[in-house]
Formats: C-alpha cells, structure tokens, sequence
C-alpha cells in the first residue's frame, strides 16, 4: 500500500471512524486469550517440574487483573506446598503507580484466585504477606495443606473481564448490591447513576484522565505495554491488545494492520482517548468505591481480594465491571476523592458498573506457568 493511501487510513482513523469510543488505554491483539494458555516454556528457560495440579491452581491465579496487563508476579517454589509470591520489578508501573499501590492490589487479586483453585483440588492456601516495605520483592508466603474441596466453578475465573462498551443505564438493584457488597466484606459504596455523587465522580475520572493523557512519562509507559500485532502478542503474551481494548473485527484489523503503538503518543490519539473516555463515562448504572481499613501492604492485599471477588460476583450476575484507577492516580484526583472517605477507610478502587446486554468472552493474553515460575 503506498504512502498516500496509508496516511489517508490513518487520518479516517483519527476522526473516529475505529477509535471513537475505545480508551486510550486498552488491548491489542486478534489472539485470544484461550489461544495461548499453553504451558510450553520459553525458550531459554528450563521447564519446571510442575504436575497438572500446581500448573492449574498457578495458571488460574494468574488469570488476575493487573494494571496494563503487566502481570507484575512471579512464584518461587520453596518445595511443593510452599511457595512464595514476588513482585516482579521488571513489571512495575513506576509513571502511574510509583507507590506500587496497585501492583500490591494485583497480588491480592493472584491470591484470591490461587485460594479459590486451591480448594477446587482438595487444599488450603493459608496466605499471608511478608512484605514489609513497598518496594519488598517477596510479598506473599503460601503455604498449601490437605482440605476438603470446595467446588468453586473455576469458568468464573476464565469469564471474569473489564467492560468498557456496553453498559446499561439501569441502577443496580438492592438484591445485586447486597451479593456484590458482600463479597467485598462491607467495604463497598454505590452512587447511581443520576446522583450528584455520581456525577462528581464522572467529572473527576474524565479531569483525571485528561492530566495523564498530557504527561508524557505516562503515555510512554502506556505504550511500551501495547501489543498490536499478533507477533508481539505470541512472544510476549502481556500487555494491551486490540481486542481487550474492545477494538474487534475490521476496527481491529485496521489498527493492527496500520498503526505502531508510537502512534498513541500523537496528540492526536491522546485526545481520542479523552473523548472515549468521556463517552464511556456517561454510560453505566452508577460507581462503585470499593474501600480498605487502611493503606498498608496487608490492606493492599486484601482489597485485592476483595476485588477479585466482587469482580467475579459481578460477572455472574451480568454486570459489568470498568476500572476507572486514574483519579487515584493523579494528585488532583486524589484530592477530589478524599470528600468520598469514609472514617477510617481508604478508597482503593474507583469502578463504573452496569448491566449488560451480554457477557463477552475474556480476551486478555496470560503468559504460560513457566514464565513466572522458578524454583
């Protein structure tokens, strides 16, 4: 194709012909995630002596949510019931997370999902956080015994995704509240939609936004994340691609087709980024703060937990679930978001929440068990 006709593309792009309404900040790539779950390992990389179990209960923790899908894990086998949960330098946020906040929520969320598998094969995952500091490698001692099973259907974990598009204007009702507030042990509140809460926390997230989509180390670190083409996808299996971006079809086609991921970093793609993320704001049944008793490691952990759980309760009553982390991100949302403090409570999560329609499948890549995994 010559270089007329490819910047025309591009341009036709830019008005909003495939990018309206899909975040500046969302996936990659034609793969699915079902495509590349294997447990081959990596070229250099000595294959483990895992057994069908330990590579089930890994492999279905890994399936967490993680900030730009960086997978921030990696797992030490001390000996086959004690392992050790690390933060993996290589994959920390430091533009948008330089406390590592969310990378500690991310492994909460890895231990819920391990506790949960665990049980499914007869054991207990009694977990417990050793980091001290926030910067600690080793974070999260796990040591598994003999139980009874506890048959938790593990599909939930395999279905659980972010919705972007789609959400539907009705307000959650008291009986769904009461299931979601009690998988997050209490500490959730609801502002529907059409309250001022609600539209305070609207304009917040989009102002919020908009300051990161101007910060230059942010976009970067953004971008370094996006996968869009299908090799990247298979080599790395991380990362942002075009479907989890909820670019499908030909909008996905085009972008992998015509588009480097510098692209994102033109003014241009910035400010389509603003405007979705401004659409997608309007859209949903209301928000969702999902607190912690306090901002320490252990209490990182446990929101973590808790939010897997209520991600996955979520998802079984077909509501969809969109992380909107940015106000927490940035000092000038941070500020905004203490009017919403409860006493002695720390927001942890700021989510937009809604029905739908429909439950897409999960589409973001996982790295296979070997990757993460040493002994």
């Amino acid at each position: 194709m010559n270089q007329t006709r490819r910047s025309l593309l591009k341009k036709m792009l830019l008005t909003g012909a495939v990018l309206g309404g899909a975040p500046l900040g969302g996936g990659c790539s034609a793969l699915k995630r079902s495509d590349l779950h294997d447990f081959t390992h990596k070229e250099g990389i000595l294959p483990l002596n895992l057994d069908s179990m330990e590579k089930a209960i890994l492999y279905h923790a890994s399936l967490a949510p993680s900030g730009h899908n960086s997978q921030p894990w990696r797992v030490c086998l001390k000996n086959k019931n004690h392992w050790v949960v690390e933060a993996d330098s290589t994959r920390m946020l430091p533009a948008v997370d330089i406390e590592n906040r969310e990378l500690h929520l991310s492994l909460g969320a890895f231990a819920e999902n391990l506790s949960l598998t665990a049980g499914t094969y007869g054991l207990r995952a009694d977990i417990h956080t050793i980091a001290r500091t926030h910067h600690d490698k080793d974070v999260l001692n796990v040591e598994l015994r003999q139980d009874t099973n506890h048959n938790y259907p593990l599909q939930r974990l395999t279905q659980r995704r972010t919705v972007r598009h789609g959400q539907l204007p009705r307000h959650i009702t008291p009986a769904d509240l009461k299931t979601l507030s009690k998988a997050a042990d209490g500490y959730l509140r609801y502002f529907p939609r059409g309250s001022h809460q609600a539209t305070d926390l609207r304009d917040a997230t989009v102002d919020a936004f908009r300051i990161q989509a101007q910060r230059n180390d942010a976009q970067e670190e953004l971008v370094r994340w996006l996968r869009l083409d299908n090799k990247a996808a298979r080599q790395l299996r991380d990362g942002l691609t075009t479907e989890s971006m909820e670019l499908d079809g030909f909008s996905g086609w085009l972008v992998r087709t015509f588009f480097s991921p510098e692209d994102f970093l033109k003014p241009g793609f910035r400010q389509k980024g603003i405007d979705a993320t401004a659409e997608q704001a309007h859209q949903g049944g209301g928000w969702l703060i999902l607190d912690s008793p306090g901002r320490e490691i252990p209490d990182l952990i446990e929101a973590g937990r808790r939010f897997e759980r209520l991600a996955l309760s979520a998802n079984a009553l077909g509501i969809g679930l969109h992380p909107m982390s940015q106000v927490l991100e940035e000092e000038e949302g941070r500020s905004f978001i203490t009017a919403y403090h409860e006493k002695n409570t720390t927001p942890q999560f700021i989510l937009r929440a809604g029905y739908l329609d429909h439950r897409p499948a999960a589409t973001s890549l996982r790295r296979p068990v070997e990757w993460f995994v040493y002994a």
